[in-house]
């Protein structure tokens, strides 16, 4: 096993060269991008229509394609779901990643070609452990098996001849045959949909194994940990799992779980990545331990351009190309992929702490803020405030919900919040304290909102019961990697829902 070991991470560190090469020249790796989708789709429906065998620069692009939507995009990816191919990129496509990213009903069908199954996806995760396997010569994670927290697929009642599920199942019924060795649970495990049966079927597969990687999101992973303890009866997950090493996580910001994962791993020898992807590309890998930004991945045949969030709420807003953008400026993002979603707004908006090379990180999500009385504040905000509020007061915050409440006209308003903690605090006014005076620090819109009481009231916070938002979500047939509690919204239509499923 360790000669095994030492030949892939001798292999995986060769990508470092493709990696140092898009860095040091960014802006011609994104040209070649956009060039290479252009071709590559030019004969589609979607390419004809906006001509795309003539345009020649980023500009004409720019001018001559609509900015995109999920509903602009629809027609054509339902007649996809149909069976009609060469639509939006040229190819069959025999997969549709169903995201919906938040607990809403409508759930979303993005395709999954070939092209960006291999030439994205899958080289992500090549990168990932070149990057690793680059910083980490000590590296023993080939010695064991991998762990993923993957989601199911069904096939598509539209086509038999396709799938739809999560991108996690997808990416793994199609992983190579020497991957699929490495790595655990079995498939039919991995593909449960009743996700209470499948943690308990891998926890029973998995705790005997020498499990050296684990990816997943932290609020799903960390039920997973909690299972596994209550099975082996281990303190911690160290006891359980010596050789584990290496945590991939996504799709939420770390920084509330950072207590619950000290006591699954008091040794702190865990290493833990961040990246940034999701069902419509891969877009950042944390490139570097204890860095907190993440690298801006340029050569996935991804094309990006950036909505500054002044032009956002625009009829027609004005987009950047990678090399306009600045540092400490929040961008909507704007992705171009070789799965036929073009000038496609995601939702996520970014900030830049490099440009040379570019680093960011996720700053929220175009729709998750609250804003109802000028106060603008993001998911970054209220992600880094409870973190500081929950260290002042020694608690640990498992998930949280926070919307505007409005009152009679001529009084101020207030934020409600709904908090689940592991460990409630003992002093609830306080805690309430310390979280508006770090609302306050990192935010000076809220801080200006909240002067003398005149516009904002201190947060009325509610402690939920532990358990709460996954009841919830059980209860909306919503379990899974993909489902999460939106953080933050800018109306009160989830937390009256929530607020009567609690008083039931």
């Amino acid at each position: 096993m360790s000669v095994i070991n030492s030949f892939i991470a001798h292999n995986m560190r060769q990508r470092m060269r493709r990696i140092d090469y898009f860095k040091k020249n960014p802006f011609q790796t994104q040209k070649n991008q956009l060039s290479y989708l252009l071709q590559t789709a030019k004969n589609t429906e979607f390419g004809e229509l906006y001509r795309f065998g003539k345009i020649k620069i980023e500009k004409e692009f720019q001018q001559q394609i609509p900015l995109q939507s999920y509903e602009s995009l629809l027609p054509y990816i339902e007649r996809n779901l149909k069976g009609e191919q060469n639509l939006l990129w040229p190819g069959i496509v025999n997969w549709f990643a169903k995201s919906s990213g938040t607990t809403d009903n409508k759930s979303k069908f993005i395709p999954i070609t070939k092209d960006n199954l291999f030439n994205c996806h899958y080289q992500a995760g090549k990168d990932i452990l070149a990057l690793y396997c680059n910083q980490f010569h000590d590296a023993r994670i080939f010695n064991g098996r991998s762990l993923t927290m993957g989601g199911s697929h069904e096939i598509n009642p539209l086509n038999k001849n396709s799938y739809i599920g999560d991108l996690s199942a997808i990416l793994i019924d199609n992983l190579p045959f020497w991957v699929r060795q490495m790595r655990s649970p079995k498939k039919e495990i991995t593909f449960l949909g009743d996700w209470e049966e499948k943690l308990n079927k891998m926890a029973d597969e998995t705790i005997h194994q020498n499990i050296t990687s684990i990816s997943g999101v932290p609020s799903w992973t960390s039920i997973f940990f909690q299972k596994v303890l209550e099975k082996t009866g281990k303190e911690n997950i160290e006891k359980v799992w010596p050789n584990l090493e290496m945590y991939i996580h996504g799709g939420v910001n770390f920084m509330p779980y950072t207590d619950q994962y000290k006591k699954f791993f008091p040794g702190n020898k865990l290493r833990y990545i961040e990246i940034y992807n999701a069902s419509e590309g891969f877009f950042g890998i944390q490139p570097e331990d204890n860095v907190k930004d993440l690298l801006l991945m340029l050569d996935y045949c991804i094309f990006y351009e950036f909505i500054p969030l002044e032009e956002f709420e625009k009829e027609n807003p004005k987009t950047l190309l990678l090399e306009e953008v600045e540092i400490n400026k929040s961008y909507a993002l704007v992705i171009t992929t070789n799965s036929g979603l073009w000038r496609y707004q995601l939702g996520d908006t970014i900030t830049f702490t490099s440009v040379d090379p570019h680093k960011f990180i996720i700053s929220g999500r175009t729709k998750h803020f609250i804003n109802a009385f000028g106060e603008e504040l993001m998911v970054g905000n209220t992600d880094k405030a409870i973190a500081i509020a929950a260290e002042k007061c020694k608690v640990n915050v498992i998930d949280y919900t926070a919307a505007p409440k409005f009152f009679a006209e001529g009084h101020c308003g207030v934020h409600e919040w709904l908090i689940e903690f592991d460990d409630a605090p003992s002093d609830l006014t306080l805690f309430t304290y310390c979280l508006d005076n770090a609302l306050k620090s990192l935010n000076s819109d809220y801080e200006t909102k909240r002067y003398l009481n005149l516009i904002l009231k201190q947060p009325e916070i509610s402690i939920v019961k532990k358990g709460t938002f996954y009841e919830w979500l059980k209860s909306k047939n919503k379990l899974g990697g993909q489902n999460k509690i939106p953080r933050l919204s800018n109306d009160r239509e989830l937390i009256e829902e929530l607020i009567q499923y609690i008083q039931k």
